[in-house]
């Protein structure tokens, strides 16, 4: 029972997902945090920071993830296929219809009509992630604020938009920085 629970909330995020990895967040979270409790929202965040750390797309990178979690190997092969199958499907058969119609005004239309709701569920996942690292996901609250993390999120943004770094090399620098914080805390 529970491969196929995994197999559905993974299909249903890989036919959901549309604008990408963070676009996919918000319906990741509510499969495996909300609904089925799978993940605390402090592992769904710590899932996420593993997942931009590894190649791969952040769903697949769930699915396995969540997968191995619940149901060792069987359940990462289970939850991974059902959240690539519906991708694999869409895309030869939309690659045929868009090859056949890309010339078409309505397409263009419908395509540029989705993209302010993709912005809006990258956004809405940002700031979820963003209140967990901030406030433990808890109430929003001065004396609840982890200072530390918001200078190191200012520092790495700034780093990332002043300067021409790796962003793999600023998160490295952020966990270095964080390490080096808790240690001289300590």
């Amino acid at each position: 029972m529970i491969y196929w629970q995994l197999f559905w909330s993974f299909l249903q995020i890989g036919l959901f997902s549309f604008g990408g990895g963070y676009a996919a967040m918000p319906l990741i979270e509510e499969q495996i945090v909300s609904q089925h409790g799978w993940l605390t929202m402090q592992a769904f965040t710590d899932l996420i920071t593993i997942s931009q750390m590894t190649p791969g797309p952040i769903a697949v990178n769930a699915a396995t993830f969540v997968g191995i979690k619940i149901a060792g190997v069987p359940g990462a092969v289970v939850a991974t296929f059902g959240c690539i199958l519906p991708s694999c499907v869409l895309v030869l058969v939309l690659a045929k219809l868009y090859f056949k119609f890309r010339n078409m005004q309505m397409l263009q239309g419908v395509l540029g009509s989705l993209r302010p709701a993709v912005v809006a569920m990258i956004a809405s996942a940002g700031v979820s992630v963003l209140v967990t690292a901030f406030w433990g996901g808890g109430a929003i609250a001065l004396a609840a604020t982890n200072w530390t993390l918001i200078v190191i999120f200012a520092v790495c943004f700034l780093l990332l938009r002043k300067t021409k770094l790796n962003p793999v090399l600023v998160m490295v620098l952020a966990g270095v920085l964080n390490l080096g914080v808790r240690l001289v805390l300590r």
